[in-house]
C-alpha cells in the first residue's frame, strides 16, 4: 500500500519525451498534418498510461478511506470497552458504599447498646466494722496480773537446746556429703623429631608420669607428613592438683624422643 502511495505522490516525469512527441502530434493534427501509425500507436499508449495513472489514483483513495474507516472502528471499540469498564467501576463503588453505610449503622447500635452498660456501676455497701468488746473486771480479776505472759526461764532453755542440737546435726550431714571436685578432660598432641623416633618408647615415657590427680587414657598415633606420626592421648585431671602447665613441662623432659605438646582439646567434666 506505501508503494502505490508512493507512485500517486509521486513528482518526477520520467515520460515528458513521450508527452512532448504527444502534444506535438496533437498540433499537428490540429493543423491537418496527417498522423502516422506510429504515431497513432503511440498516441493510444499514451492513453493507456494516463488511464492506469487514473485507476491507481483512484485505488489509493479507495486504500486511504478504507484505512480511516477502520481506525475510526477501532476507535469506537475501545470507547465501548472504556464504556464498559466507567460503568462496572461505579458499579463497585456504589456496593462498596452500602457496605460501608452497613458497618456504620451496626457499630452505632453497639456503642448504643454498650453506653448503659458502662454508665451502669454496683455500689457495694461497706460490711460495717464491728467494734471489738471490752470486757469490764472486777477488782477480783486483778490476780491475773501475776501470769507470765512470755514463758518462763526453763522454757527459754530447752528452746536453745533443741536449737543447738538441729545445728548440730545439719553440720554432721554437711560434712559427710562428699565435696565436688572440679575435673577435666584433656587431649594432649606429643610430636616426636622424625619418622625414626620409637613411638612405643615415646608412649612408654609419656605414662610414666604419674601424678595425685592424674589419670592417663586412651591414646593412638595419627600421620602428620612424610612418614612422620604424632602420638595423642588423653587424660583426666583434677583442676586443683594438676594443672596443663606442669604437663607440657613433665612431657618436655624427654627430649630424645619429645620435639613438642599441643593441647588438641579441653572440656571441663
Amino acid at each position: 500500500m506505501s508503494g502505490l502511495q508512493g507512485l500517486a505522490q509521486e513528482n518526477i516525469w520520467f515520460d515528458k519525451s513521450r508527452y512532448d512527441e504527444a502534444e506535438k502530434r496533437f498540433y499537428e493534427g490540429e493543423n491537418g498534418i496527417p498522423q502516422t501509425s506510429q504515431e497513432e500507436d503511440a498516441s493510444s499508449i499514451l492513453q493507456d498510461i494516463a488511464k492506469a495513472r487514473q485507476n491507481i489514483q483512484q485505488s489509493l483513495a479507495g486504500s486511504q478511506n478504507a484505512s480511516k474507516s477502520e481506525d475510526q472502528s477501532e476507535l469506537v471499540s475501545r470507547l465501548k470497552s472504556l464504556e464498559q469498564d466507567n460503568k462496572n467501576l461505579h458499579k463497585v463503588v456504589d456496593d462498596l458504599r452500602a457496605v460501608l453505610s452497613k458497618l456504620e449503622t451496626r457499630m452505632a447500635v453497639l456503642e448504643k447498646s454498650q453506653a448503659p452498660a458502662s454508665k451502669t456501676v454496683t455500689v457495694t455497701k461497706a460490711a460495717p466494722v464491728q467494734k471489738p468488746k471490752v470486757e469490764k473486771h472486777n477488782g477480783a480479776d486483778d490476780d491475773d496480773d501475776d501470769i507470765d505472759l512470755f514463758g518462763s526461764d526453763e522454757e527459754d532453755e530447752e528452746a536453745e537446746r533443741i536449737k543447738a542440737e538441729r545445728v548440730k546435726e545439719y553440720a554432721q550431714r554437711k560434712a559427710k556429703k562428699p565435696a565436688l571436685i572440679a575435673k577435666s578432660s584433656i587431649l594432649l598432641d606429643v610430636k616426636p623429631w622424625d619418622d625414626e623416633t620409637d613411638m612405643s618408647k615415646l608412649e612408654e615415657c609419656v605414662r610414666s608420669i604419674q601424678m595425685d590427680g592424674l589419670l592417663w587414657g586412651a591414646s593412638k598415633l595419627v600421620p602428620v607428613g612424610y612418614g612422620i606420626k604424632k602420638l595423642q592421648i588423653s587424660c583426666v585431671v583434677e583442676d586443683d592438683k594438676v594443672g596443663t602447665d606442669i604437663l607440657e613441662e613433665e612431657i618436655t623432659k624427654f627430649e630424645d624422643y619429645v620435639q613438642s605438646v599441643d593441647i588438641a582439646a579441653f572440656n571441663k567434666i
